[in-house]
């Protein structure tokens, strides 16, 4: 596994610990899913890096950045990630790439400061409405979610992680402006995961198509041999997605 050199850097949120490579741009941001680490990115994060600046991070309560001490919700993730990029002085416009729930992050960034984000893509991300599909799993499963569930308000970080502030987070996303006019690419793993009921996977592939209606640029690539994470089971497909974003936006910003 190729290692990602980390650094970190005070923010007024808190210490965030971060990775940075490349030079030109549009800068690629890469989001995580929900509590994922900036190795989560290893193979795609260098070979990104050959064609521009590329920054991975961990967001609160996550690796080597300060645990949280306020409630993680999409508002107060998106300004920390900005405190970030303005601190370590990686200048907009942005290629916001957003995997799982990180989609839900790049969705409201882009929506809240369109003028700062140059293209998007949302890698197996969540949608607003695949909070509805926690019912269409059985019992059992939802059993098992609520138990977990109980067990966060005993941990000072964990009370705040922001896995328990989804649903805030997709009022704020229905609250914002609309989705920008950029390049857009929605990469859906196409393989059903072994716990997801077959009636779950066709809301979640609806879902998915009701991503790439964003606007008018939206375009899909099924990865057809991943499932969640496509950017470690078909990372060639992922790196080639960001860099026609890039190559997109590059050419549209010579335009202005």
């Amino acid at each position: 596994m190729k290692s990602i050199p980390k650094t970190k850097i005070d923010t007024p949120s808190g210490k965030l610990e971060y990775a940075r490579s490349g030079k030109d741009g549009p800068a690629v941001i890469l989001i995580n899913g929900g509590s994922g680490p900036i190795e989560g990115w290893y193979r795609v994060f260098h070979e990104v890096a050959e064609a521009t600046t590329v920054v991975a991070y961990n967001r609160l309560g996550v690796g080597g950045s300060d645990k949280p001490s306020t409630p993680q919700h999409g508002e107060a993730i998106v300004t920390a990630l900005r405190q970030l990029l303005q601190k370590a002085n990686i200048l907009p416009p942005y290629i916001l790439v957003g995997h799982s729930l990180g989609g839900l992050y790049a969705n409201l960034f882009a929506r809240q400061y369109p003028n700062e984000v140059a293209g998007v893509v949302l890698l197996d991300s969540s949608h607003p409405l695949d909070l509805s599909m926690n019912e269409t799993q059985t019992p059992f499963i939802r059993g098992i979610n609520r138990i977990l569930g109980l067990f966060d308000p005993l941990s000072p970080g964990r009370k705040w992680n922001e896995v328990n502030f989804v649903e805030q987070t997709v009022e704020q996303i229905e609250k914002a402006g609309s989705f920008p006019d950029v390049p857009l690419v929605v990469v859906s793993g196409g393989k059903k995961p072994p716990m997801m009921p077959e009636h779950a996977m066709e809301i979640r592939k609806n879902n998915q198509l009701d991503l790439v209606r964003l606007n008018k640029q939206g375009k899909q690539i099924t990865a057809s041999r991943s499932g969640h994470f496509p950017q470690l089971t078909e990372p060639e497909l992922v790196i080639q997605a960001v860099l026609d974003c890039v190559h997109i936006a590059r050419k549209n910003l010579l335009r202005v």
